[in-house]
Formats: C-alpha cells, sequence, structure tokens
C-alpha cells in the first residue's frame, strides 16, 4: 500500500514519519509544502496518479484556533476545501483516506463523554470548518475513516506542553484555565493508531466504506491539571494558578466539555489507549533528550 502524508512537517505528520518504518507493509510518502500544494488540484492529482497512492492520511489542516476568527477564508480553504481535493482526487484512483478531525465540532454543553453519534454544532470558525471537511469525506463515495481527535501534541512543532515548558521557565506563575475539560492527546498514539488501522486490513472497518471515531488518550484534565502536570513531571518550580475562562476572553469560543467517548474505535480495532498522564511523561522526556 503506497500511502501519502500530507501536512508531514506537523505534529501528527512528524510521529507518523517517526513510526513508518515499523509498518513494511505501508509504502509512506511524507509531503508538505512547498514540495505538493494540495490545494492545487491538478497538482495533486497528478503527484497521486504518478505516485501510485492509493491511500492517504490527512494531517493537513489550519488549527490556529484564534487566528481562524480573523481569516475564516483561510481556515476553509485549508479544512474544508483541500479536503474536498482529496477526496476528488482519491475518487479517480479508487483510493482510501484516514481523515483527522477534531473535538471542536461540539459545543461543549455535555457533562458526559461524546460519542460518534451524538449531535455536532460547532461554536468557533475553527469547528466549524472542520464539521465541513468532515461532511466531505462521509458524504463522498470514497473509502475513508474520520477520527475525532482533542488537545493534540508532540515533541514537533508548537503546542502546549512546549510552551508550558518554556513559559514554566521563564516565569515564577502561570494563569491556565481550569473550567475547561478535554482530554490531551499524544500524537504518537494517534499516529500508531493510524498506522495500525491501514496495516491490519482484516481488522478494520475502513472496507465498510466511510466509518466515524474518537480517538484520544485515557482520562480527564482542565487545562490547568495539564499544566500543573507537565511542571510535575519536568520538575519545574513555576505556580499554576487556576482561572475561568471568563477571566481568560479570547476570540474563539471553545467547548468548556469535549470529552471523548473512546467505546467504539477500542471495540472495533481491539486496542488499549494510554492515559494521558503516561503518554505525556513519555513525551517529555523525548522533548528533554533532543531540545
Amino acid at each position: 500500500m503506497r500511502v501519502l502524508i500530507t501536512g508531514a512537517k506537523g505534529q501528527l505528520g512528524s510521529e507518523i514519519k517517526d513510526l513508518a518504518s515499523d509498518y513494511e507493509n505501508l509504502e509512506c510518502i511524507f509531503t508538505d509544502l512547498p514540495e505538493l500544494d494540495i490545494c492545487d488540484i491538478e497538482a495533486l492529482n497528478t503527484f497521486i496518479i504518478d505516485q501510485h497512492i492509493n491511500t492517504v492520511i490527512n494531517c493537513a489542516a489550519y488549527t490556529e484556533v484564534e487566528q481562524a476568527e480573523v481569516n475564516p477564508k483561510l481556515a476553509k480553504q485549508l479544512n474544508t476545501k483541500l479536503v474536498l481535493n482529496l477526496v476528488n482526487a482519491l475518487e479517480k484512483v479508487n483510493g482510501k483516506l484516514v481523515h483527522i478531525s477534531t473535538d471542536y465540532v461540539f459545543d461543549g454543553n455535555h457533562s458526559y463523554p461524546y460519542k460518534e453519534s451524538d449531535p455536532v454544532s460547532p461554536i468557533s470558525v475553527y469547528g466549524k470548518t472542520k464539521r465541513a471537511g468532515e461532511l466531505v469525506v462521509l458524504n463522498s463515495s470514497i473509502e475513508a475513516i474520520v477520527i475525532r481527535t482533542s488537545w493534540l501534541y508532540s515533541a514537533y512543532s508548537n503546542n502546549f506542553v512546549k510552551s508550558m515548558l518554556r513559559l514554566g521557565n521563564e516565569k515564577e506563575s502561570l494563569k491556565v484555565v481550569c473550567d475547561q475539560m478535554g482530554t490531551p492527546t499524544y500524537a504518537k498514539d494517534l499516529a500508531r493508531i493510524c498506522l495500525d488501522i491501514l496495516s491490519n486490513e482484516n481488522s478494520t472497518n475502513i472496507s465498510r466504506k466511510r466509518s466515524l471515531y474518537h480517538y484520544s488518550n485515557e482520562g480527564v484534565a482542565s487545562w490547568y491539571d495539564f499544566a500543573t502536570t507537565i511542571m510535575k513531571i519536568s520538575n519545574i518550580d513555576c505556580k499554576v494558578i487556576p482561572i475561568e475562562t471568563k477571566d481568560y476572553p479570547t476570540k474563539a469560543k471553545r467547548p468548556m466539555y469535549s470529552v471523548l467517548d473512546k467505546s467504539k474505535i477500542k471495540s472495533d480495532f481491539k486496542i488499549t489507549i494510554p492515559h494521558w498522564k503516561d503518554s505525556l511523561a513519555y513525551c517529555i522526556n523525548k522533548i528533554n533528550q533532543n531540545p
């Protein structure tokens, strides 16, 4: 299987690249700007045909939640129209797609973990454009899986963990929101499940045309819990002060509760998911080894 990984320089794409050699039956081709602009449909079609691509893991997205509010056109281009390009290109070669989406498709009014069947109601431009991208995939004719995830971080690129490590070493105290609940997700864990799904097709649902799954690490946390755990694991002497969302105004509204129910993906693929604290410790150790 020849697998194109889009957005290969980002968090998830980089983690997939680290793991790819473990999957001998997958021949992974990693692309990002400027090598391939998947917003250019002609260039994308040519690349997929010339490189004999039959599967794509789409890691490309506009993930700047705040900036999406001031630049909705770009967010739509990268989170929706780009996905349509991939779907159209894969239709021509009878290809498959693994597409990554987000917990931000929910409004956060639940008090229990969201199932795949729960109604969506995004409250930000980012969430709305990602939901539109989901619909492009789910309403297509290709074989595809959409995986929603949450609070993604890794040893690569910019993310909450790396920001907290930097700020924790620079400041005596930090204020972090304590009333938004979700689950941190280590991109390496998500990368592995993406590759496992494609590698072992006999146990997958990708052959059932289009499926929707939730994946995050196990457990529940607030951003405050996340930050304090980062400091504790790293032995950083920085006081983390809990504040409420109303005391930290932002352009984009965020779900107050976006914990994902992972029963479906665990049952269908017979997987065990690590707890977020265990994966966080592993990631921080990796960051410290390769600053």
